[in-house]
């Protein structure tokens, strides 16, 4: 049985201060889902496709680096046809595409360790960094574009605005850089290398991550404070927000259910755009912190002319940022269900 959707327009806008659940929102959150992979398969597609070109463009071939300086051509003919690249082009792609999804990234041309059982050993690093990093990117983003757009004009929202701006024009590297000399070799607070997993010990690991993380969040922090600001104080300026205070409804309601909703449309397309600069990032925070992470393992890999494990990483990146997109995607129809009554 449907229920009917009530809402309460005090502008004439279409925006509203009530947020019941239409009847439709179950086909609406359908659409958008499948709008999404109708998108993301696609581009899925492209980006693999273009992966193994640049794999296959390199000419690279493991059977000089096996055989040595000793290689006959037999030799090299067997080791080529042991990694399937006796085959033409068109045929080494299809397979590849077959194996990988099924899961198989194949195996390293010098290792013969799965491909995927090496990521697996680094991508650990690389998701505590990034993964860190977004979380305080999230929260005192959203923390200091709530106060400055609540506290619109005041000191304190010209101290935000100032901070977003330097934040943003400097370098995640350039910020490490200060925190070793003040944390590490300053006050010896924190251990500015290496890396222990959180299982192992979770206090060493929080130390050891905790710099690249803050290094890397510094411009998520201040795009998202400042999008986020900018959309709440343009949503707070509305006729319906007045209505909500005419008909009784407290401050911090009309904030975060009615206003936050409407308003958090630009920091959620921001944090999508975000998502592939915090692994490209955790990739220079992994040098920086002498970190053995997904970063390092790609490339070194590459200086090695291992080109298995770099297509694998490539592959594996592609496929983070793709679904980081779609729950973003998702987030936005749920956050702003008025919107999307709108549209």
């Amino acid at each position: 049985m449907d229920i009917p959707s009530v809402s309460h327009d005090e502008s004439g806008t279409g925006r509203t201060f009530a947020l019941p659940v239409p009847a439709g929102a179950l086909g609406t959150a359908a659409r958008i889902v499948l709008g999404t992979v109708l998108i993301v398969v696609p581009v899925f597609l492209f980006s693999t496709l273009i992966t193994f070109l640049l794999g296959a463009a390199s000419g690279l071939n493991p059977a000089a680096g096996i055989a040595g300086d000793a290689a006959t051509p037999e030799t090299i003919a067997r080791i080529n046809a042991e990694f399937g690249l006796d085959k033409p082009v068109w045929q080494q792609y299809v397979d590849w595409m077959s194996s990988m999804l099924s899961g198989d990234l194949g195996v390293s041309w010098f290792s013969k360790i799965p491909v995927s059982e090496l990521i697996g050993e680094r991508l650990a690093v690389s998701a505590s960094i990034a993964g860190v990093a977004l979380v305080i990117g999230l929260v005192l983003g959203v923390g200091l574009g709530v106060l400055a757009a609540v506290h619109k004009g005041s000191p304190l929202d010209r101290a935000i605005t100032a901070y977003t701006s330097v934040a943003s024009t400097l370098p995640p590297f350039v910020i490490s850089i200060g925190l070793i000399l003040v944390f590490s070799v300053g006050l010896h607070w924190l251990p500015s290398a290496g890396y222990v997993p959180p299982d192992e010990n979770f206090g060493r690991w929080l130390s050891l991550i905790i710099m690249p993380a803050i290094a890397l969040s510094m411009d998520v922090v201040a795009d998202i404070a400042r999008q986020l600001r900018t959309g709440l104080v343009a949503e707070l300026d509305q006729n319906y927000v007045t209505g909500a205070v005419v008909r009784g409804i407290g401050p911090s309601r009309i904030l975060f259910v009615h206003a936050l909703r409407n308003g958090s449309g630009p920091a959620l397309s921001i944090l999508g755009m975000k998502i592939p600069t915090l692994i490209g990032g955790a990739v220079v925070m992994e040098t920086m912190f002498s970190m053995p992470g997904f970063g390092r393992l790609a490339a070194d890999s590459a200086l090695r002319g291992d080109v298995p494990i770099v297509q694998g990483t490539l592959v594996v990146a592609i496929v983070f940022v793709l679904f980081c997109n779609i729950v973003v995607n998702i987030a936005q129809s749920v956050l702003q269900p008025a919107t999307k009554r709108r549209d």
